[in-house]
C-alpha cells in the first residue's frame, strides 16, 4: 500500500471519528459500507444508521473527540484519542476497510484518571512514527512480549525485553521503569487482584508502534486489553493501555463477538 492510500484511509477514520464531535452525516455517509458494518462494540447494533441515529444525541450533549495517534496496517487503521461525554475516557478505534469503504470496527473505552503513579497521562507522549523499515520484526516482538509476560509463557525472560529500568509508563496505576511494573504486580499480588490475559486477537503495527489486542480475566471477569508500545532499539520503551469489561451476554444487542 503507498503512503497516499493510507493517508487516505487514515483521513477517512479521522473524520468518521470527527463526526461524532460535529454532528455532520457527511463522514459517515461517504466513507462507511451503506450495507455492511460490522459492530464488536458489543453495546451497538450492526450497520451505520446506528451511528448516523446517534449523531444529534451526541452533539446536544457536548460531544468532543480528540485524536492523538494514528497506525496504518493493511486494511487497518487504529486510532487512539480522547473522548469526553459523560466525563474524559480514552480509546482505542480500530476499523477495517474493504474497497476504500471502512466494513468493521472494534474499540475500546476507559475513564480518564488524571492523577498517574508515573506523572504521564494516559495519552501523552509521542505520536511521530518512525522506524517503517522495521515494521514486521517490531510486531513480532511485541507479540512475543505480550505471549511471554502478559499470557505467562516464559516470564522468566521479562528483563531482556527492556533497556535496563527505561521504560515510560501510560498506564494510569503503575509507576515508570520495569521497576514500577514489577512493583505493580507485587501490589496486585498482595491486594488479591488477579489479571489474566488469555489470548491475542489481534496485532496491528506501523514502524515503531505496535498494537494487540487481547482477551483475557480480571478477577475472573471477562476483559478486553488493549495495550500500545513503543518500541526503540529493539526493547519495549513506551507503553499506553486501555483496558475494558467485556459486558455480559443479556447485555449485548449484537452477536459478532467481542474480538
Amino acid at each position: 500500500m503507498t503512503v497516499n492510500n493510507q493517508n487516505e484511509l487514515v483521513h477517512k477514520a479521522i473524520a468518521v471519528l470527527e463526526s461524532l464531535e460535529s454532528g455532520n452525516p457527511e463522514a459517515i455517509k461517504a466513507y462507511i459500507h451503506p450495507d455492511k458494518y460490522i459492530q464488536h462494540n458489543q453495546a451497538l447494533p450492526d450497520g451505520r444508521e446506528t451511528m448516523l441515529g446517534a449523531l444529534d444525541h451526541l452533539k446536544e450533549i457536548g460531544t468532543k473527540v480528540s485524536i492523538k495517534r494514528t497506525l496504518v496496517d493493511g486494511d487497518y487503521v487504529a486510532l487512539h484519542s480522547v473522548y469526553d461525554f459523560h466525563g474524559p475516557k480514552i480509546g482505542f478505534d480500530i476499523f477495517r476497510f474493504e474497497n476504500g469503504l471502512i466494513v468493521e470496527h472494534w474499540d475500546n473505552l476507559q475513564e480518564m484518571v488524571e492523577k498517574t503513579p508515573s506523572n504521564h497521562t494516559m495519552i501523552d507522549g509521542p505520536v511521530t512514527i518512525k522506524d517503517i523499515d522495521k515494521t514486521d520484526a517490531n510486531k513480532a516482538y511485541v507479540k512475543s512480549f505480550v505471549e511471554d509476560i502478559m499470557v505467562g509463557k516464559n516470564r522468566g525472560l521479562i528483563t531482556s525485553y527492556f533497556d535496563g529500568d527505561n521504560y515510560i509508563q501510560h498506564d494510569p496505576h503503575i509507576a515508570d521503569g520495569l521497576s514500577g511494573l514489577v512493583a505493580a504486580v507485587q501490589s496486585m499480588e498482595e491486594q488479591h487482584i488477579e489479571m489474566q490475559y488469555t489470548h491475542i486477537h489481534q496485532v496491528i503495527g506501523q514502524g515503531d508502534f505496535v498494537l494487540t489486542v487481547s482477551e483475557g480475566l480480571i478477577n475472573g471477569e471477562p476483559t478486553a486489553f488493549y495495550d500500545l508500545f513503543r518500541v526503540e532499539n529493539g526493547k519495549i520503551a513506551e507503553h499506553w493501555d486501555v483496558i475494558e469489561a467485556i459486558l455480559p451476554a443479556e447485555k449485548r444487542v449484537n452477536s459478532n463477538g467481542r474480538f
